[in-house]
């Protein structure tokens, strides 16, 4: 049924790609050990302290939220709640906090809109330079 030979057109860049399935199943098979899903909150909530600590420090009027393994930074003084509250932060301190981030060695999602995630594989010193590279970013915006 699927197209060429049927009427059902399905496409995606790694859809039934072996590499991409194996991948996953080997993703699936590391996330399934005892203990991962805390680790990865424990490291997720070490980077929320360090960054709100770091932006405190600098002096930079910053929001960071984090959900689980997933989080965001805005540039407002006030909580960003949903939609409006978002456009109302500001852009252009989160895009050079971006550039100078990167300068540092730390690759962050390049809008505010986007979020960021903690993985198995960033070690505790990844946070803390994290932290060190936040901090002089903060302070020089």
């Amino acid at each position: 049924m699927v197209s060429p030979e049927g009427p059902v057109y399905q496409a995606g860049t790694l859809s039934g790609n072996p590499l991409a399935m194996t991948a996953g199943i080997e993703t699936i098979k590391e996330l399934s050990r005892p203990g991962v899903y805390r680790a990865i909150e424990q490291k997720s909530a070490m980077l929320e302290e360090g960054l709100k600590d770091a932006a405190k420090k600098a002096g930079g009027k910053t929001r960071f939220y984090r959900a689980g393994s997933m989080f965001c930074t805005y540039f407002s003084d006030v909580d960003v709640m949903d939609y409006t509250t978002a456009k109302k932060a500001d852009a252009g301190k989160f895009s050079r906090f971006f550039s100078r981030m990167l300068e540092r060695g730390v690759n962050l999602a390049p809008s505010q809109y986007e979020a960021g995630f903690m993985s198995l594989a960033h070690s505790a010193r990844d946070i803390d330079a994290t932290v060190k590279a936040a901090y002089e970013s903060i302070k020089k915006i």
